[in-house]
């Protein structure tokens, strides 16, 4: 009887020693959250939101890239508009294809509200991924209101187009040595704006004096933009595109390097 409430004993403190694990880690779990206020498109045949969302398993989707960043151990989530409590409860947040009036009867543009808690957020140590769009299909005017205070600005124009299934058209080789594309010999972009770079941005992919991939520093934060959608579902893995091409290694690369960048801003 003795050991017995010896081992009665032990036992809650065994269950809080659990808890307090469980609890440290899912505070340390970091949080991405992927914007569907600024991109908020309906499927014409269900009226159901899609394009570049978690939750969108088709093509058309970021279901996949969602997948990485749950394998490496972030939360995802769905946000809405960007409000200082919305923000308080992330770490990546990242914004992609904003609107047009093509694409939405009522789009919700970049207002300076918004404009200011993003501003605000990224300084004090978020980390803020942008992938735009090529013209005329992504809504630079507030989209760039935003980004001058990180010293880029997204050009209104189209490079990498792509006839078909001629792959090659959009194909990049020429990397410098940077994370993003370690271990990377080609990836594909199709149809993609450059960045005029200001201030401290800095190019990671540039093509024929353009730049396509840039990032910065901010305050304790960090800002990572492409003028396009780039690795949502249809072109991370080889459902379409030739094996050569190594999309997914490079989406793995962006998603480790967004996630080092909310650790080392700890």
């Amino acid at each position: 009887m003795k050991i017995l409430n010896k081992h009665l004993c032990q036992f809650p403190i065994i269950m809080i020693l659990f808890l307090i694990f469980i609890t440290q880690n899912l505070l340390s779990q970091p949080v991405v959250g992927l914007d569907n206020w600024f991109n908020r498109e309906k499927n014409t045949k269900t009226g159901q939101p899609y394009h570049y969302l978690w939750t969108d398993t088709e093509w058309s989707g970021y279901s996949r890239w969602g997948e990485i960043f749950s394998t490496k151990g972030a939360k995802i989530t769905t946000v809405g508009k960007p409000s200082t409590p919305v923000l308080k409860a992330i770490d990546v947040y990242i914004i992609v294809d904003p609107d047009t009036t093509t694409e939405s009867k009522s789009p919700n543009y970049l207002m300076a509200d918004d404009i200011k808690a993003i501003k605000k957020w990224v300084k004090k140590g978020g980390v803020l991924a942008v992938l735009a769009n090529d013209a005329p299909n992504c809504e630079f005017t507030h989209l760039n209101r935003l980004m001058k205070n990180f010293g880029m600005i997204f050009n209104h124009v189209t490079l990498h187009p792509v006839t078909g299934t001629e792959f090659e058209m959009g194909a990049s080789t020429k990397f410098t040595d940077h994370p993003l594309f370690d271990g990377v010999l080609k990836i594909y972009i199709k149809e993609v704006s450059n960045i005029s770079l200001m201030g401290n941005a800095k190019a990671i992919l540039t093509e024929n004096g353009k730049v396509l991939i840039a990032e910065n520093t901010f305050g304790k934060g960090y800002v990572f933009a492409i003028g396009d959608p780039w690795i949502y579902n249809e072109y991370i893995d080889h459902d379409r595109l030739p094996t050569s091409f190594e999309n997914r290694k490079a989406a793995e690369n962006l998603t480790g390097l967004l996630l080092k960048k909310v650790t080392n801003n700890e």
